[in-house]
């Protein structure tokens, strides 16, 4: 059985090549989507195909749409959401893809440290599973397979 994992989160750094390389490791059978990765494509989406904007409010409006559209495709054709929450970046993407998953009754993995326990309390409540590290939650998924 394979599983395809959204990986919800940040993408200023490489955290998402971490899960993959141990889910390698553990010879998990997993197909990984995610957000955009390319910040600049993310951003410059819009633009890309509606052409230029008026202004940088349109111009983020229409790159979230169709950023969202994305993340929206991509995460009802998953098995699994694991939202990413880390001490350096904003969070507000990660938190609502962590809020859709759980509406779509996706199984979801939060990953948060010890800093965020009282932000994140209620979403964490609502999610299946909060964890503190990626080991952590590959074990969650290693599980599945016992």
């Amino acid at each position: 059985m394979e599983l395809t994992v959204y990986l919800a989160g940040q993408i200023h750094d490489d955290w998402r090549n971490e899960v993959k390389q141990k889910a390698k490791e553990k010879d998990l059978p997993l197909t990984f989507v995610s957000p955009q990765e390319n910040h600049d494509r993310s951003d410059d989406i819009g633009e890309d195909i509606l052409g230029e904007q008026p202004g940088n409010f349109y111009k983020d409006d229409a790159a979230s749409s169709i950023n969202n559209f994305r993340t929206q495709v991509l995460m009802q054709k998953s098995d699994v959401v694991i939202a990413l929450f880390g001490e350096k970046y904003k969070q507000w993407n990660t938190a609502m893809d962590a809020s859709a998953a759980i509406h779509l009754n996706k199984p979801t993995i939060i990953v948060r440290p010890d800093s965020l326990i009282h932000p994140l309390k209620e979403l964490s409540n609502k999610a299946d599973v909060t964890v503190e590290t990626i080991d952590q939650a590959m074990e969650v998924l290693q599980y599945v397979y016992e």
